[in-house]
């Protein structure tokens, strides 16, 4: 069971949910809500099949905001069609109704698995050079022992191999690494393929060295 320091309100609310499925096709269909908080929002209703740490859209009313995808409900179980999300600029509410004020709260989502390795908020730059084609600068928007997100404009299909370099410091940490999945001019999570265990220790004493509310405790149907 988690733990959150903002309690969700049960509310059902019409919204549209939009943005690039697992197949790389744009969609945009109706949802609802089943309950929100200040920053998060579990919704109910989505057909299209999506990727975790997915970049989607949401619109309520006249707002629009952009959420990232932390769970995705098991297909055949109760929560299937369930998503629950998490707003990348907190600062630009969707909601137009009061929310409760923030305090601990228990929450548990249903039947969905744990990502084997947490992930965690950072800005690293990071050297992407892919196989047979061009090389360039992103940016490291999370990190975990078995793959990042990248952001960047440039489009990456899921499949594609890069050898990429994380700057921690002045420490340059190679790998070998797979497109997951990818959001159109935003950017890329990857999977890590070849690492040496010298390079992950160097990757683990960063993540240990960082604050306790860079984790991003991920609830996952998807283990990348």
């Amino acid at each position: 069971m988690g733990r959150r320091s903002q309690p969700r309100k049960q509310i059902q609310v019409p919204v549209r949910i939009f943005g690039t499925d697992s197949q790389g096709q744009v969609f945009s269909e109706k949802a609802q809500t089943v309950c929100v908080s200040r920053s998060g929002a579990e919704i109910t209703g989505v057909q299209s099949r999506l990727n975790i740490d997915e970049i989607v859209g949401l619109t309520y009313a006249n707002n629009r905001v952009h959420f990232r995808v932390k769970w995705i409900g098991a297909a055949g179980s109760a929560q299937a069609g369930h998503v629950g999300l998490l707003n990348i600029a907190p600062e630009k509410p969707l909601w137009d109704f009061a929310l409760p004020a923030d305090s601990a709260d228990h929450y548990q989502p249903g039947s969905i698995e744990r990502r084997k390795d947490a992930r965690y908020r950072c800005q690293n730059s990071v050297e992407v050079h892919v196989e047979s084609g061009a090389s360039f600068w992103g940016t490291v928007a999370d990190l975990s022992l078995g793959g990042c997100y990248i952001e960047m404009p440039l489009p990456l299909q899921p499949g594609a191999k890069l050898k990429v370099a994380i700057w921690i410091g002045q420490t340059k940490v190679p790998a070998t690494a797979i497109v997951a999945h990818q959001t159109p001019g935003l950017g890329v999570g990857l999977k890590f393929l070849e690492i040496s265990d010298q390079d992950r220790d160097v990757i683990r004493k960063f993540l240990e060295s960082l604050a306790p509310f860079a984790r991003k405790p991920l609830r996952t149907a998807q283990k990348t």
